[in-house]
């Protein structure tokens, strides 16, 4: 199973690229691809699954059946990268940036910065994966006419037939699979309203989890005995597919609260200081000007550095007098420098490509509006994430 994912509906953290237990085996596009170590059971258990038909095509193998095996696993899973690419090429055919391409155990993730802005663009990113799987499926399935009756063949045909049922399986409308994603954007074109659209296709992805679990014993009701495999897929495949919704049904419900994010709102007031005042005498003017923040000015007046609160608590009253303001300061970096306007998902997207502990926020004319602080945004959000509504 595949999906795309992104989005801003997240506290103002970036994710680590490689998560532990992953390695990165090189790039599509610029986008690095990586494999996650489950990708490795997965790949024994195709191997046992499928070394009893290649014995039986080919006798007398032995053990070079198992290694057919995990070639075919390799194979499989070059036809699932196929399908994740053409997710993050059509992502930045739109100009979306894209993360990564993870392959692990149920399939794939193409993981990209923010969200299609438009129910057309949601639309072709996500089915364009689907239809890739498809395409390779029927390209495949045509190949079973000239391939023969040997492994080549066998290959071909177990290629065609699982691109068709993962072209089919990620078409079911319900997150977080592709067709959920598909539903999302015709809800969202009807209504207008991407959010109510991504709780529509959690709820869609929810009802799909329950029928998944529900499978093995409605064969066993109707007289069929399914093995513990299928009973033991059936649970893993439903557990992914239910937290993979409820996940989007508690991120559309806070990214509804989004817009009350406003970086005036939340700013600091601010006392701008010379880069060279005793940090006693610039912490007693914050006092008394009731700031909660302090910036530091260079020779010619421009805002230079950030105080860091944590560091002004770590150091010594008796040392204060002594210290420069500027040894407790950190550089305004061009990231680190936000427009006071910003507000929601493009006020997370700002603080997530540039990790910080405070933000210098500028009026239009360049003036010094005040300071954000990350803690006080983490704050806000999770009032936001538990509060009413």
């Amino acid at each position: 199973m595949t999906d795309s994912s992104g989005g801003a509906g997240d506290p103002p953290r970036r994710s680590a690229r490689a998560q532990p237990g992953t390695i990165r085996i090189g790039q599509i596009a610029g986008v690095d691809v990586l494999v996650r170590s489950s990708w490795i059971f997965v790949a024994a258990f195709l191997a046992v699954l499928y070394a009893p038909t290649i014995e039986n095509v080919r006798p007398g193998l032995g053990g070079w059946a198992y290694v057919a095996g995990l070639a075919f696993a390799v194979l499989l899973y070059l036809t699932v990268l196929l399908h994740e690419a053409s997710h993050a090429l059509m992502a930045q055919h739109y100009g979306m940036p894209v993360r990564s391409i993870t392959l692990h155990f149920l399939g794939g993730v193409t993981e990209m910065d923010g969200e299609p802005d438009t129910p057309g663009r949601e639309f072709g990113v996500s089915v364009v994966g689907p239809l890739t799987s498809l395409g390779v499926g029927l390209v495949f399935l045509g190949l079973t006419r000239v391939a023969g009756d040997d492994l080549i063949g066998l290959a071909v045909e177990g290629l065609a037939w699982s691109n068709l049922v993962i072209g089919v399986i990620n078409l079911v409308p319900g997150l977080p699979l592709d067709g959920g994603r598909v539903l999302r954007s015709a809800v969202w074109k009807a209504t207008g309203n991407p959010h109510r659209g991504t709780i529509v296709a959690g709820w869609g992805g929810r009802v799909c989890a329950g029928l998944v679990l529900a499978y093995p014993f409605v064969l066993a009701a109707t007289g069929l005995r399914p093995g513990v495999s299928t009973y033991a897929f059936s649970v893993i495949i439903a557990a992914f597919l239910w937290s993979g919704a409820s996940q989007s049904i508690l991120s559309a419900r806070v990214r509804r609260r989004l817009p009350s994010l406003q970086a005036r709102r939340l700013a600091r007031r601010t006392v701008a200081v010379p880069h060279d005042l005793p940090l006693a005498e610039a912490v007693r003017r914050a006092r008394e000007e009731q700031a909660g923040s302090i910036v530091v000015l260079d020779s010619s007046g421009l805002p230079t550095g950030i105080v860091n609160e944590a560091a002004v608590a770590a150091t010594p009253e008796d040392r204060m007098p002594w210290m420069p303001v500027s040894s407790v300061s950190r550089t305004v970096e061009p990231g680190v420098a936000l427009a006071a306007d910003l507000a929601g998902e493009p006020l997370i997207r700002a603080m997530q490509q540039a990790p910080a502990t405070e933000y210098l926020l500028l009026d239009d004319d360049g003036r010094i509006y005040g300071v954000l602080v990350t803690d006080d945004v983490d704050r806000a959000f999770a009032a936001g994430a538990h509060g009413p509504g």
